[in-house]
């Protein structure tokens, strides 16, 4: 179970990495002093899919970080 653990957590470290690279930069630039960095604030849906697998991911490391982190497995 130890090595599953870890399997899953590396695994799951390179694909967080992969996924967040291929997110698109949100910065506001000189918009965001304005009212005009709201104007194109809507999401496609692939943004929004990629955002949902993204804090899955993020959830299973978390998960695995903290059961080896406690030694909760052995």
């Amino acid at each position: 179970m130890l090595i599953f653990t870890w399997g899953l957590m590396s695994i799951s470290a390179i694909l967080l990495v992969v996924l967040i690279l291929m997110h698109s930069p949100k910065g506001d630039g000189i918009a965001g002093i304005g009212s005009a960095a709201n104007m194109f604030a809507s999401q496609k849906s692939a943004e929004k899919g990629l955002n949902k697998l993204t804090g899955i991911v993020a959830a299973i490391f978390i998960i695995c970080t903290f059961l080896l982190g406690f030694g909760i497995i052995k």
